[in-house]
Parts: structure tokens; sequence; C-alpha cells
């Protein structure tokens, strides 16, 4: 999986968190089960040790059609390349490990 850069907690100012609790919200409620899958989880795991610049990413791919960016992800579609970020890779990496886990457990 790609390299994570914790942040301690007292370290998140509130404008931090209500950004989180936006960018986890639009995650998990997409529309797209799918997409929710991988989105939610990485949202919840990976977006608070993300740096403010590569959580601008975060909210741009998220803002995206769910049927692109969730082919884009798993890369059924070929990616643009304003999207093809260290973010993407960090949520693909996320998503392969992500999906192996679920399956182990006997989802799928």
């Amino acid at each position: 999986m790609a390299e994570i850069d914790a942040r301690p907690e007292g370290e998140m100012t509130q404008d931090r968190k209500q950004r989180l609790g936006r960018i986890q919200f639009r995650s998990w409620r997409r529309g797209f089960r799918e997409a929710d899958m991988v989105l939610g989880p990485f949202s919840d795991q990976v977006a608070p040790t993300l740096t403010d610049a590569e959580l601008d990413v975060f909210e741009r791919l998220i803002e995206e059609e769910d049927q692109w960016l969730y082919g884009w992800i798993i890369e059924r579609d070929p990616t643009p390349p304003e999207f093809e970020t260290p973010v993407m890779a960090k949520v693909r990496a996320f998503m392969r490990t992500h999906v192996a886990a679920e399956v182990s457990k006997g989802i799928g």
C-alpha cells in the first residue's frame, strides 16, 4: 500500500475536521455501491493522513461522475492525465488491499 504520513489527532484543526467530515459524507454516499465501498473506507482510513494539497486532489476526484471515477480506480477505463496523480495511486493501492481483506472475510 502507498506510504501514509499519519498526523497526530492533536494537530487537527476544526476546519480540517469539518473538511474531512464533508469528504467522508460525499465518499460514503455516492449512489454507486462499488464506489462507496472503496471511497468510503479510504476517506475514513487514509484521508485524515493526506496533506491539504492531497485533499484538494481527492476532493476534485470525488466531484467526478461515479461510473467514470470507478472505472479509473479499477483501471477499466483510461484515466485522464489530470486525475492520474499520486492520490489516485493511493486510492488504487487502498482498493486492492481493502477489497482483498473484505474478500478474505467472506464478502464478495
